[in-house]
């Protein structure tokens, strides 16, 4: 059995989680939001078609802010086609999806699905097709009180309040040559700066996030941020990342290597976002929405898993089915947004309900949660607070990570990977929560955490999400194959924690005062 050590101290920390941090997507794609969130007729819609199952789910998930309407839906998105009289609104052909949107669902249905879920609501405005003007108009309909057109139509749809909308996004992946409206960074740049101006003279309590490359492996990465942002510094408080961890290369270890690069993504952007900050002798921080993140890749390919012939409604696309070994690789990503919460202020997990999802549904039928569902409802409860700087003592492993664009790409050799990953949180009721991923696919891992400056402290829950099979999955007919399990012999003996971990496990621990 390998052995890893850590030591950590209550007042050695890396930053507080924002509550931003545990936040998810709702895009206008596939199932998500027709016959996901939203299916008028089933056993549980209430009388706006809200799916209950669906809704329950999501509240045990307890993800924070929710971003809509996309992601590549937004590039072609006008928003007044999904407010007003539902039958009154056209029917549009969606280009990013090639399927027909009915705009039965649009902004106003977000908004009371947010309230009822007492979820914040994050909205992107469409820099593709549309500019500065229509996104100022968007930020009127739904933040303004009266007495202009935009807001005495919110009221006349019924909406007499104000939805008072505080974080919106500029746009989405617009240096993707699959955009819809794809622009070169200084296009961007400069209609993104513009749309900032008119949208925060709409109101001036709204938070404006900047779009960054559309990934850390594309060849616009680094140069389309430093340019971006010497257009938009001082318009904006954020700029967003997306990434999706992958195993194209069918090497589980690499695999469960692979989050190590989030890390070094955000520090990248992070330095080139200090860099505009350095230039112009500014103390202002840019901050990061790491607003599209998760593990995809199965239902990326062939085309036909991510559209439908004949531009249908809601076609089940892009549901991909999340297994064991899936759960660890997101396991990991959550830890290193945790490790990152002093920059890493904002993130979405891509998406909530059957695209690419933790929450699957049959229509008219169940829901049931997928495996990665719960390492971020754990992450979510747990994982309020101040992060804690660790050093960690583990043993190491050799791996490579696999461009996604191609298989035939020479692997890109990487760092030393430990086999522990970790992060620690403490809690604001002076408590700790411990999140250890052992990617020691073979070999359990005896743990001994040296726990300085919290006094006494009892174990309040340790569990362990461990399967013998890692192409383990959940189903409609087995919904809890993959669930945690208790995990005995978790011993607190004064400052140190001693536990053993199962072979290629996600494990939490949760100790609390006493």
């Amino acid at each position: 059995m390998r052995k890893s050590h850590v030591l950590l101290d209550r007042d050695f920390t890396i930053g507080t989680t924002d509550p931003r941090l545990f936040g998810a997507f709702i895009e206008h794609l596939g199932r998500c939001v027709y016959g996901g969130i939203f299916e008028p007729g089933h056993p549980t819609a209430d009388a706006k078609g809200f799916r209950q199952d669906v809704m329950a789910l999501v509240r045990e998930l307890a993800p924070t802010i929710m971003r809509y309407p996309g992601g590549n839906f937004v590039s072609g998105y006008n928003w007044e086609d999904g407010v007003g009289p539902v039958a009154e609104r056209p029917a549009r052909l969606d280009y990013a999806w090639f399927s027909t949107e009915p705009n039965t669902f649009g902004t106003n249905e977000f908004i009371d699905w947010c309230r009822a879920t007492g979820i914040e609501p994050m909205l992107a405005v469409n820099l593709g097709t549309r500019g500065p003007q229509d996104a100022g108009y968007f930020v009127e309909y739904c933040n303004h009180p009266g007495g202009t057109h935009y807001s005495e139509l919110r009221k006349r749809h019924g909406w007499t309040e104000p939805h008072g909308v505080k974080f919106w996004c500029l746009g989405n992946e617009m240096d993707g040559p699959w955009q819809t409206g794809a622009k070169t960074a200084t296009e961007y740049g400069r209609i993104a700066a513009e749309a900032a101006k008119i949208m925060r003279w709409a109101d001036s309590s709204i938070q404006l996030a900047a779009c960054g490359s559309s990934g850390r492996n594309m060849d616009t990465f680094g140069a389309w941020e430093q340019t971006v942002l010497d257009h938009t510094f001082d318009h904006v408080e954020w700029i967003s990342l997306h990434t999706y961890l992958n195993n194209y290369a069918a090497d589980t270890p690499a695999f469960l290597a692979s989050p190590d690069l989030m890390d070094s993504f955000i520090e990248e952007v992070v330095a080139i976002a200090d860099a505009a900050a350095a230039r112009r002798r500014s103390g202002k921080r840019i901050m990061l929405s790491f607003d599209e993140w998760n593990v995809w890749y199965r239902t990326r390919r062939p085309r036909e898993n991510r559209v439908k012939p004949g531009w249908p409604v809601a076609p089940p696309i892009l549901e991909e089915i999340y297994n064991m070994q899936d759960a660890l690789a997101f396991g990991g990503a959550c830890i290193s947004l945790l490790n990152h919460a002093d920059r890493v202020r904002c993130a979405c997990l891509a998406q909530l309900v059957n695209v690419i999802a933790p929450i699957m549904t049959e229509t008219g039928g169940p829901a049931w949660r997928q495996t990665i569902f719960h390492p971020f409802a754990q992450m979510s409860r747990l994982g309020r607070g101040a992060v804690l700087r660790t050093q960690i003592e583990s043993d190491t492993y050799s791996a490579a990570y696999y461009d996604p664009r191609a298989l035939t790409d020479p692997p890109i050799p990487m760092p030393a990977v430990p086999y522990l990953k970790f992060s620690a949180v403490r809690n604001d009721d002076g408590g700790l929560s411990l999140f250890a991923l052992n990617r020691d696919l073979r070999d359990g891992m005896t743990l001994e955490v040296d726990i300085r400056g919290f006094g006494g402290l009892r174990v309040a829950e340790a569990t362990s999400l461990h399967h013998s099979d890692l192409d383990a999955i959940n189903s409609k007919d087995s919904p809890d194959n993959v669930s945690p399990q208790p995990l005995a012999g978790v011993v607190v003996n004064g400052a140190t924690l001693a536990a053993e971990l199962p072979p290629a496990s996600w494990t939490v621990i949760s100790l609390r005062p006493g």
